[in-house]
């Protein structure tokens, strides 16, 4: 029997198929200008930069939680198989599954913090957050990434007072207008961890 079909190894086989799952629903969801990972990030409360413990150490905020979770699957599905691979070439049997799973889960927590850190160094980040988010209010962006709509919002990029960066979550604010990708826009509302926005009407004076 292969180690991959052997039934003490099924919580690898469920994290396996759980990354390919989310990377094919991320592919589908770019396929239509979207991405399941900003709707995630969307939800999820803010975490400072520079943020310790655990969170921290796993690059949390750094990176699209999305991305964390693959990562995390993957360690935790290689490591899994290798530690019953081995168990079934020393003791010709496979270890309980939850005994598999224990440095299983460490391999996976390893695999985020080594390769998150790298994604972290090319993940968009603002260049500053010394400026409080409620003076982007009024500075003009453009979408970067997804299409906003109510309810379902895009990334867009901006410039405050410095010309620093910053990347935030936007959504009209007019019920029943979009904005696609590239668009040029201007902040008139916060609204939780996002802003509402209205096409620039003069994108080159701003």
């Amino acid at each position: 029997m292969s180690i991959l079909t052997a039934p003490d190894t099924w919580p690898f086989s469920a994290a396996l198929a759980t990354m390919v799952g989310l990377g094919v629903l991320e592919g589908v969801g770019l396929l239509f200008a979207t991405s399941p990972s900003i709707w995630i990030d969307h939800l999820l409360p803010d975490v400072p930069d520079g943020a310790d413990g655990v969170l921290g150490w796993l690059h949390w905020g750094r990176v699209p939680v999305l991305v964390l979770l693959i990562l995390f699957l993957a360690g935790f599905a290689v490591a899994g198989y290798l530690v019953q691979a081995t168990s079934v070439s020393l003791l010709y049997a496979t270890l309980p599954p939850w005994l598999a799973a224990i440095p299983a889960v460490f391999a996976g927590l390893s695999t985020v913090r080594g390769v998150g850190g790298l994604a972290a160094q090319y993940a968009p980040r603002d260049e500053t957050t010394a400026v409080s988010e409620t003076t982007l209010i009024g500075r003009a962006g453009v979408v970067a990434r997804g299409i906003a709509r109510q309810g379902l919002a895009a990334e867009a990029k901006v410039r405050d007072v410095h010309g620093h960066v910053h990347y935030v979550m936007v959504e009209p604010d007019v019920e029943g207008q979009t904005f696609d990708e590239g668009t040029d826009i201007v902040l008139v509302r916060k609204i939780g961890r996002g802003f509402t926005c209205i096409a620039n009407p003069h994108p080159q004076l701003l």
